[in-house]
């Protein structure tokens, strides 16, 4: 009977979300994650067939993970304010609760080596950002706001405001204050209207 893995593909993503968190996506290569886990390179191949499968998959894991909980943050109350609100908040929660993934994530999938990925990992990020943006689709029409402008606005409510809340305390290497959440929630409602 063969013996089970020492190190799975989940333990090699923590490594690769710290080593990103701390040196950007430059510092996430196959060899550096096999040694941050005490691994042979051997089994960094093993599980990922090169570098950009490796990027795209940390990158993909961790926004998917973010993804998964703002979509539900928007979904959770049928009241089009208390869900913009719990979108932006949800933003900030986040971060704070998972401070290396955000960090990760203020980089753009580009920074991870897109151009690069498979298809089937291009294809994956776009289904998830197409849902995202659907759904911030139906925010704004509940909101009256279509249309460019419209969809510039809930952007800028749901998405850039809040994460410009944690962009500087997160890439400071500082916790986030204790008033983000509430920040983030106020400035998207006056955005909003």
């Amino acid at each position: 009977m063969p013996r089970p893995p020492r190190f799975d593909a989940d333990d090699l993503l923590d490594a690769a979300v710290i080593l990103a968190a701390t040196g950007g996506p430059a510092a996430v290569t196959m060899s550096a994650v096999a040694q941050a886990v005490g691994a042979p390179s051997g089994s960094v191949y093993h599980r990922f067939p090169g570098r950009s499968a490796l990027l795209a998959e940390v990158w993909l894991r961790t926004v998917e993970g973010f993804q998964e909980g703002y979509l539900a943050a928007l979904d959770g109350d049928p009241d089009p304010r208390a869900a913009a609100r719990a979108g932006a908040r949800h933003v900030v929660a986040w971060s704070r609760a998972h401070p290396r993934e955000a960090a990760l994530l203020l980089y753009g999938a580009e920074d991870f080596g897109r151009a690069g990925w498979s298809q089937e990992h291009r294809e994956r990020a776009d289904r998830g950002n197409a849902r995202v943006f659907a759904r911030l689709g139906m925010v704004g029409a509940d909101f009256g706001l279509t249309g460019p402008e419209g969809r510039d606005r809930i952007v800028l409510a749901l998405i850039d405001l809040p994460l410009g809340v944690v962009r500087r305390p997160l890439r400071a290497g500082h916790p986030l204050p204790p008033h983000a959440e509430h920040l983030a929630e106020e400035c998207a409602a006056a955005l909003l209207g």
